[in-house]
């Protein structure tokens, strides 16, 4: 009797199996990165009320993080500057620019303008800026090197897992405290030492227990 089915039928189970192995890999492959925050989050631009390059302010002209942020090293949340701080300079400096109008109707008006919050974490989230700058973690770390920023963009994923992954090993995050605006700053050759060394001075101890964040 002829056979019904070829001979190359007998190898469709197989390469029926190995296409389904292949579709699954690439599907959970496509999921874990589009739907994962290094693809959602990261590179989140908003349009803002005014625009404000701090490549010019932060990197051209040298103006310390703090001097915007000044609330940074003492409280939890990184301040935005009131309209009261641009216009300590732009009172002399740009005052009739077109750009600047924005900022300066609601410095006369006492109207604080509405920006655009780039970095946001969950409200079920608790970070506390100060702590994290007072054990030497540096501004780039979380927000990338936004001196080189035209328009700011979120430059990391702010996930749980990229915080825990900093919690479990911090060393490489650590820098003198006098270095934490310091966007060109780099881990040195002695870096472990110095880590370490930091870590026992300080008492850091990074938490990776739930109630470090959920509380």
């Amino acid at each position: 009797m002829a056979q019904i089915f070829p001979p190359w039928a007998n190898r469709l189970p197989v390469l029926t199996l190995l296409a389904a192995a292949v579709l699954g890999l690439s599907a959970v492959s496509f999921v874990w990165y589009y739907f994962s925050p290094w693809y959602t989050d990261v590179g989140y631009r908003p349009t803002q009320p005014v625009f404000y390059s701090h490549l010019l302010h932060a990197d051209s002209l040298g103006i310390d993080c703090r001097y915007c942020h000044s609330d940074v090293e003492t409280s939890p949340t990184a301040n935005i500057p009131p309209v009261q701080t641009c216009m300590n300079c732009h009172k002399i400096i740009k005052a009739d620019s077109e750009r600047l109008q924005p900022v300066v109707q609601s410095y006369v008006t006492k109207t604080p303008l509405k920006w655009v919050r780039v970095h946001k974490l969950p409200d079920f989230v608790y970070f506390d800026h100060s702590i994290h700058l007072r054990a030497g973690v540096g501004c780039a770390g979380c927000h990338g090197r936004v001196n080189e920023m035209l328009v700011v963009s979120q430059a990391k994923p702010l996930s749980m897992s990229w915080c825990l992954d900093c919690h479990r090993h911090p060393d490489d995050h650590l820098r003198p405290p006098d270095q934490i605006t310091n966007m060109d700053w780099e881990p040195a050759a002695d870096q472990v030492e110095f880590a370490a060394k930091q870590k026992h001075e300080l008492g850091i101890e990074p938490t990776v227990d739930c109630s470090g964040c959920h509380r």
